[in-house]
């Protein structure tokens, strides 16, 4: 019995349910409910259910309510499974209603063994061949370890996104990110603890792209982000923000802590000539490559500049204490209005005598010369 597929009948009548088990029982393992709304919390808990037959007229949930309920289900093994509606005086408007909700298929009350054991079997056919099709899907689709998108899958996101931007008049952006001496680092710290590095820097870029962007793999130690509606300056923008949290920061695998830099290539369109999803994607992975040849720890996007934001005076001193000076520069003036409250409370405690008026004396010459 155990062996048997698990068919749950729903019907308010016990004799139709008799009637329904006499016919099923010597392929099939029988669990009957005599209510929608119990048939629900059964279907719910019961993960071995296989398919349902339900009558249409019930006490609590009929079957029209309840057939909505499993469709709209979150489950996905309530969403693909069969349903059959016993049908009787109904009329072809109500048979539309089921059909239009997703019922598998009708029965009429008082069918044979035969034509119901014919339908139920080639129910059971169809929702099996449906599941492996989406296993073999998810297995194209998605990387087994790490969850993120596979690389062929990433070219059909960037395919996507184009006509996207094609249709909206907007951009795409895509951007290629890969560890700094790949191979190298797993020379000296074995493969095992490099992709569990890997993986963190995945799961921690996964947490800061928008929900609309795709994330996936795009080669040993590389992967790739594409944003539709996304221009390139503001790409730009935002991967030398992951780049610099990387440098500055450190990834913890194998029970050490372990310093790591990335190299980040950039394409978009309508901005660069290519003429297939796949180039650019290839595009943006040969901009990384000559960014890491280049001498790594750095963004190449062909000629385009992110777009300058402010930063924070932590950020500042996390960049000044990893030696990257270079990179506060540009907000100097910024970070100079930031702490004018603050040097004035330090001048009036310590007696310093700063030159405060010739700070904000320059300061004021700056933003109206805009320089």
């Amino acid at each position: 019995m155990a062996d048997l597929p698990r068919i749950l009948v729903v019907d308010d009548s016990r004799v139709v349910r008799m009637s329904l088990v006499q016919q099923l029982k010597a392929d099939y393992e029988v669990r009957e409910e005599s209510d929608g709304e119990a048939a629900w919390q059964t279907l719910v808990l019961d993960h071995t259910i296989k398919a349902v037959i339900s009558d249409l007229q019930m006490p609590k949930l009929n079957g029209y309510q309840l057939l909505e309920k499993i469709r709209s289900s979150k489950l996905r093994r309530l969403q693909l499974l069969p349903f059959i509606l016993l049908s009787g005086e109904e009329s072809e408007e109500e048979r539309l209603g089921a059909q239009a909700l997703g019922v598998s298929d009708f029965l009429t009350k008082g069918a044979g063994s035969a034509e119901l054991a014919t339908r139920l079997k080639n129910l059971l056919a169809l929702t099996e061949a449906k599941e492996n099709l989406e296993s073999d899907r998810e297995q194209m689709v998605q990387d087994p370890l790490s969850g993120l998108f596979t690389r062929k899958y990433l070219e059909v996101q960037v395919a996507q996104a184009l006509s996207h931007s094609v249709r909206h008049h907007v951009e795409t952006s895509i951007m290629v990110i890969g560890f700094d001496d790949f191979a190298g680092l797993v020379e000296r710290l074995g493969r095992s603890v490099v992709t569990e590095v890997a993986n963190r820097f995945a799961r921690m870029l996964a947490g800061k792209v928008r929900h609309e962007d795709s994330l996936g793999h795009f080669g040993d130690g590389q992967f790739a982000v594409v944003s539709p509606g996304t221009a390139a300056t503001f790409c730009y923008t935002f991967a030398e923000r992951v780049r610099q949290a990387v440098e500055i920061g450190r990834l913890a695998a194998g029970g050490q802590t372990i310093a790591v830099t990335i190299s980040i290539g950039i394409a978009s369109m309508p901005g660069d000539a290519v003429d297939s999803a796949a180039g650019l994607l290839d595009l943006a992975g040969q901009r990384m490559r000559r960014a890491m040849a280049g001498g790594g720890n750095r963004t190449e996007a062909g000629g385009v500049r992110p777009v300058v934001r402010p930063i924070s005076i932590n950020h500042a001193l996390e960049l000044l204490a990893a030696r990257r000076s270079a990179s506060v520069r540009p907000h100097a003036e910024g970070l100079a209005r930031q702490l004018l409250p603050l040097l004035r409370l330090i001048d009036e405690e310590l007696g310093l005598a700063l030159p405060l008026a010739e700070l904000e004396h320059r300061l004021s010459e700056r933003n109206s010369t805009g320089k």
